[in-house]
């Protein structure tokens, strides 16, 4: 192949993994409870201290459950990014450190949407991340007045 194809070549690459990433950083969030535990609104600062393990209880006395996608996927990546302003890598550590302090426990992770939303459908208290496109008669809480983010 000759140098300026081989050039291209690259180049298309990395613009197309450039425009994925940049995707997935803007796509549309939705916030997910189970009936029971959440309130159908919440302020974003609230959502962090619930998602960062701040508070461990809803107001009725239910355990907060956090369920995320996995950091490997793009939902996961993005959530990393605009709800807890770290890299996976930091997300990790940061529930490591609280699960070893015994601060908290960690989230639980999901492969898929489908998985992550009927497990909070069957979680008293459970707290889901997802793209507000992938909604399925879930209840969607309200953030800063929002249903998503």
């Amino acid at each position: 192949m000759k140098s300026s194809t081989v050039k291209i070549l690259l180049l298309s690459t990395i613009l197309a993994l450039t425009s994925i990433r940049t995707h997935a950083q803007f796509t549309a969030l939705s916030v997910i409870s189970n009936a029971k535990g959440a309130p159908a609104n919440l302020k974003m600062t609230e959502l962090r201290a619930v998602l960062k393990g701040e508070r461990l209880r809803w107001a009725d006395g239910s355990k907060v459950v956090i369920a995320l996608m996995k950091t490997n996927t793009p939902i996961g990546l993005n959530t990393c990014n605009r709800l807890y302003n770290m890299n996976a890598n930091d997300l990790n550590k940061m529930f490591l450190a609280l699960v070893f302090q015994g601060k908290g426990e960690a989230p639980i992770f999901f492969e898929t949407q489908r998985e992550l939303q009927a497990f909070v459908k069957q979680t008293p208290g459970a707290i889901g991340i997802v793209e507000s496109t992938a909604i399925f008669r879930d209840k969607v809480l309200n953030i800063d007045g929002k249903k998503s983010i």
